[in-house]
């Protein structure tokens, strides 16, 4: 691992949890002083976060770490020695396409959006390949809130490249006593896990919403987690790593309350509720989702579901009614 240097982070998108990964990074590369750039696209609300020292909007009350420079210059981002993407899922191609024209090659550009790219039918991975070729692909992905990361809380998360031995560094650059990072090759494995559970994570808010109690929250996790596994090994996941942080972790995480976005996305629906401004990842997920377990012939009821009712093919009880009417069958 002597062969990598990381002592320079850049940190793409300035949201909530771009955010938290700027400040464990920082904390990760204070014995070694290293520094972060969190890069966000408009220049003066980057401006006001460096006054302030807080990302007042997403994250308030939680003080940028002092080794954290916001910015909104994309050269001092691409200056980086690995960069971390966190824009949503579905933006990150045009994020890539400002930094193609700055980005040196080899670069590690580490993916920590939770989804798949419709259309194209893209892990975020194969959209870094496309976007800036001249990078490294990695995803990081696992049970995570940014508040919880940003404030310094024990967390654990998996970090996967295609070279082991580049995982390994990442992951010991980024990882520190409060955040463990666990190095995997396995990175169809994390990207499946963390964009098919945001899926799953709006029908356990459906059921809150809906006030369907405990016993149907918890057959929803075990039965969502049983389509998570088998669209998981249709595309050469790695059953560990769906079983591990980045798959049944993450699932359990998102479908516990309201802190995840989907969560809550999910429970508005239920409740009949304005959903709200907030970005729910699997709502943009879902289809492209359902569109490729049946390219390979997966059962996804759970999330066939979830997609008819956000495309509005189907109410919310009739959902719910044809998921309780499917054929008995052996578990």
């Amino acid at each position: 691992m002597t062969a990598f240097s990381f002592q320079r982070i850049g940190v793409m998108g300035a949201g909530a949890w771009g955010t938290a990964l700027a400040n464990a990074a920082a904390r990760a590369g204070r014995q070694r002083g290293a520094s972060v750039a969190l890069w966000g696209r408009d220049a003066a609300a980057m401006a006001r976060m460096a006054e302030a020292r807080e990302n007042a909007a997403d994250l308030p009350g939680i003080a940028l770490d002092a080794a954290v420079t916001p910015t909104g210059d994309l050269a001092a981002l691409a200056a980086a020695d690995a960069i971390l993407l966190v824009v949503p899922a579905q933006a990150c191609r045009e994020a890539l396409g400002r930094l193609a024209p700055l980005a040196r090659a080899g670069l590690p550009v580490i993916s920590c959006a939770k989804g798949i790219e419709r259309g194209s039918r893209a892990f975020m991975t194969e959209v870094i390949a496309d976007a800036l070729p001249q990078a490294v692909p990695a995803v990081l992905s696992g049970p995570s809130f940014a508040s919880d990361v940003a404030a310094g809380l024990p967390t654990a998360v998996t970090l996967a490249a295609h070279d082991g031995t580049l995982a390994e560094a990442l992951a010991a650059a980024l990882g520190s006593t409060t955040l463990r990072l666990y190095h995997s090759t396995d990175v169809r494995g994390v990207e499946i896990g963390g964009a098919a559970k945001n899926v799953l994570a709006i029908a356990a808010g459906i059921v809150a919403g809906r006030r369907l109690g405990a016993s149907a929250a918890a057959a929803l996790v075990a039965r969502g987690f049983a389509e998570l596994m088998r669209f998981g090994r249709a595309y050469g996941a790695k059953a560990e790593t769906i079983t591990g942080l980045s798959g049944l972790g993450d699932l359990i995480l998102t479908t516990s309350g309201p802190q995840s976005r989907n969560f809550a996305f999910g429970r508005a629906l239920g409740a009949g509720e304005a959903t709200g401004g907030k970005l729910a990842e699997g709502a943009f997920t879902a289809s492209v989702l359902v569109e490729m377990a049946q390219a390979r012939s997966v059962d996804v009821p759970i999330s066939t579901a979830v997609d008819a009712v956000l495309a509005g093919r189907l109410s919310i009880d009739g959902a719910i009614e044809a998921l309780m009417a499917r054929p008995q069958r052996a578990e």
